[in-house]
């Protein structure tokens, strides 16, 4: 925790022996350890025994020049005159036996401001802290001070809700008061008067990113300076990331580029547009354009008690809605489209025309699907290819459980029929495994692989009843993936080729004709049949047929019903900032 010491970032190489505090012990005071530390000066917990209570003393670090002993009384009465909640209070300002001074004050606990950006607290409650911030920022200008370093690093935010602006040692004054004589006998002398700020023209004080452009030219920093710094930490708090970059950077940033929108930085935030408005006014380039540090306070109190400037709102929702249709007419920016829309009716829940517009979006798709929602329908159309490629690989090995009750219970009159039927399941189950990896499926060469393994089917168990069923299994599944007439050829082409092979003597006969008129099925597994080769033939394709054509009618509307849902999911999900999908 850093409390009131100087920026540590101005301290670049470590603490030498002679460059030790010199003020080591203080009449009255329990001195504990370091807590926060700085160029000329560091912060030490202690404890005060006349009013036992926890304080802070601040003290030089080094061996002190005028300049430095001026420049720490300065910040110590500063400080002290400032009374308000959110700067810490001064209870004392003295010297040691050596004359050196220190002062006292009250002791923190909490983090930065920093910190809590750094962690992604909730916006509310820095919000809320900023005002307080704001508010104390004000009574500095009315007591003519300016502070001129504000960034997050110097808001301290206490454990307890309590705010801080701390770390006063570059402040400006800019109005003189009275002369103040050393007190204490012996103490070192030197002019300790709150006296106008005397910097040189062209001295740079200040955090780079934070610090006004004005500051930047080498002109005087007025209250206006301070305010620059309010909106670039609003900014950040705002959008998440600050409105310049750190480092050598931010020279060239502030100077080209000192205004700039949070809400268009990062439209992904949903940033009110009361609160944008505010920040961008705090960072106007030209100093008399900025408003002031109590109107900026007042602003983002409105916000934060809801009070919401209804017709700027409704503007902006005009806004959006134009651009809305504007990228709606281009079906690569139809997510663009979407948001925009969105941002219109949350500006102006109100709004039939961004209410319509979203409805529109979502219930009718349009005639060419934009490049995000075709990539998102072919990843969902693999995950389904996966999902039944799963499906179906357990099915064909499922066939195995089947071997052992088949060589049990019926004569198997060809071995190799059967272990071909057994061998086909499992190069069938190999297709369906690659199939589940890739998600992608080549429908001919299911095609292929089924008819082969129908075709093994039919020559062990007949080509009749039990083949049928089989293809119209088969037919349920390539419907998923095929046209009609695919669909068609292959269920006729799967059912009618054993047989006229086997009619013509090509293979061996799984059914024949008795003198009876009775067909009988079984030359590799004993069992009967129908009596009429083509009426059954007929009759099984017919069904096969008819079966396929049904399982195609009921996947394409199901498909299509997923499309349109999946279509509409992408609408809806397009609504949400791109950050919190």
């Amino acid at each position: 925790m850093k409390q009131g010491a100087d920026d540590p970032e101005l301290e670049t190489e470590p603490i030498a022996r002679e460059s030790q505090p010199i003020v080591q012990d203080l009449p009255g005071y329990e001195i504990d350890k370091v807590i926060g530390r700085g160029g000329m000066g560091e912060v030490v917990a202690a404890f005060d025994q006349g009013m036992e209570r926890e304080v802070a003393i601040k003290r030089i670090r080094a061996k002190p020049t005028d300049d430095v002993l001026r420049r720490f009384v300065r910040e110590a009465k500063v400080q002290a005159r400032l009374d308000h909640p959110a700067i810490v209070p001064v209870h004392e300002l003295g010297h040691d036996a050596a004359g050196n001074p220190y002062f006292t004050m009250k002791r923190l606990a909490g983090h930065t401001l920093a910190d809590a950006l750094d962690r992604g607290e909730p916006a509310q409650r820095l919000l809320s802290a900023f005002v307080d911030v704001c508010f104390a920022i004000d009574l500095a200008h009315e007591r003519g001070i300016v502070h001129r370093d504000l960034k997050p690093s110097n808001v301290m935010l206490g454990n307890y809700g309590d705010v801080y602006v701390i770390d006063w040692g570059v402040a400006r004054i800019l109005g003189a008061r009275r002369a103040s004589a050393p007190v204490i006998p012996g103490a070192i002398a030197y002019d300790d008067s709150l006296s106008p700020d005397a910097t040189a023209s062209g001295t740079l004080l200040g955090t780079p990113g934070y610090i006004a452009p004005e500051q930047m030219k080498g002109n005087s920093a007025g209250p206006e300076a301070d305010v620059y710094s309010l909106g670039a930490i609003l900014f950040e708090i705002l959008a998440a990331e600050p409105l310049h970059p750190h480092g050598k950077q931010a020279f060239a940033s502030t100077l080209a580029r000192p205004v700039d929108s949070p809400a268009r930085r990062n439209p992904e935030r949903a940033i009110a547009p009361e609160l944008d408005a505010a920040c961008v006014a705090a960072l106007a380039e030209e100093p008399e354009d900025r408003i002031s540090a109590r109107e900026l306070a007042e602003r983002v109190q409105r916000y934060l008690d809801g009070d919401r400037d209804l017709e700027h709102r409704k503007a902006l929702a005009s806004d959006q809605l134009a651009h809305a249709r504007e990228a709606l007419a281009d079906p690569a920016r139809r997510d663009e489209a979407a948001q925009a829309a969105s941002r219109a009716l949350a500006l102006d829940p109100e709004s039939r025309d961004a209410a319509n517009l979203i409805a529109q979006m979502i219930l009718e798709p349009p005639k060419t699907l934009p490049p995000d929602l075709v990539a998102s329908l072919e990843a969902e159309e693999q995950r389904l290819n996966r999902q039944r490629s799963r499906i179906a690989m357990f099915a064909f090995l499922a066939l195995w459980l089947f071997a052992p009750v088949i060589l049990v219970f019926q004569h198997v009159r060809d071995m190799r029929g059967f272990i071909a039927l057994f061998v086909g399941a499992t190069l069938m189950a190999a297709l369906s495994w690659h199939n589940a990896r890739t998600g992608r499926a080549s429908i001919w060469l299911l095609m292929l692989g089924n008819f082969i393994f129908a075709f093994l089917f039919m020559r062990l168990t007949g080509s009749f009843v039990l083949g049928c069923a089989l293809v119209c299994g088969q037919s349920l599944v390539l419907a998923e993936r095929n046209k009609a007439w695919a669909l068609a050829l292959w269920t006729v082409v799967t059912l009618c080729l054993p047989i006229v092979l086997e009619y013509f003597g090509v293979m061996q006969r799984t059914w024949w004709m008795t003198p009876q008129g009775m067909l009988t099925n079984g030359a590799l597994i004993d069992t009967t049949r129908e009596r009429d080769v083509i009426f059954l033939t007929l009759g099984q394709t017919t069904l096969a047929v008819v079966v396929g054509f049904f399982a195609l009618s009921t996947s394409r509307a199901r498909v299509e019903a997923q499309r349109k849902a999946h279509i509409q999911a992408w609408h809806l999900q397009q609504l949400i900032p791109r950050g919190r999908r």
